[in-house]
Formats: C-alpha cells, sequence, structure tokens
C-alpha cells in the first residue's frame, strides 16, 4: 500500500480574489476542508446557517468570528477551534489581509 503524503500549508496560490475552499476528505457522513482566506470575510449581511455540525480549528493567521445572536466578535488565533452546532447562524467577520489565514473545518 503506498501512502501519500501532503502538507496542510502547501500548493497555495499567491494571489486569490474569493477564498479558497478544498476538500481534503468527504465520506457519507463526514466532509473536512482546507479553507485559506487573507483579508476575506463573509458578504454584507450574509450568515452561515449549516445543516451539519462544524469543528473549526485555526492552523495560521487570524480571524474575527460572529454569531448571529451575539454582537461579540470572537478573535481566532493560531490553535484555536471551536464547534459550530448545526443551524447556528454565524459569519467571518474579517481575516488578516496580510497573511493567508489557514483553517481545517470538519462538517459531521
Amino acid at each position: 500500500m503506498t501512502t501519500l503524503v501532503s502538507n496542510i500549508f502547501r500548493s497555495i496560490q499567491k494571489d486569490f480574489p474569493e477564498e479558497l475552499i478544498e476538500i481534503l476528505v468527504k465520506a457519507e457522513h463526514v466532509k473536512m476542508e482546507r479553507i485559506i482566506s487573507r483579508g476575506h470575510s463573509s458578504p454584507g449581511n450574509f450568515w452561515y446557517d449549516q445543516d451539519k455540525n462544524e469543528f473549526i480549528i485555526l492552523l495560521k493567521g487570524s480571524a474575527g468570528l460572529r454569531f448571529q445572536d451575539t454582537k461579540e466578535t470572537i478573535l481566532l488565533n493560531p490553535g484555536d477551534y471551536m464547534e459550530i452546532p448545526a443551524h447556528k447562524k454565524h459569519r467571518v467577520e474579517w481575516t488578516d489581509p496580510d497573511v493567508n489565514t489557514v483553517w481545517l473545518a470538519v462538517h459531521y
């Protein structure tokens, strides 16, 4: 059996107008994504309202995340992680404009 090794920080484009989302693993009840942001945020009055639970960990960079039921923006730094229950409306307020912000998101 051949094992292919990849690196979460490799193969990142230098310029990307939209946030990059790459599916790393997809199975019947789980999906794992690498998300790369650089100065990106959720559009205007947009809120994510997802059908599945989501576990996120910020691996590099920084970001501000907000839930619809609060005015507080949660600061995320490398190593910070959280679980977002299904249908908990949230948005990305900002990501670091100077470095790539790399997220790992697991939807289950």
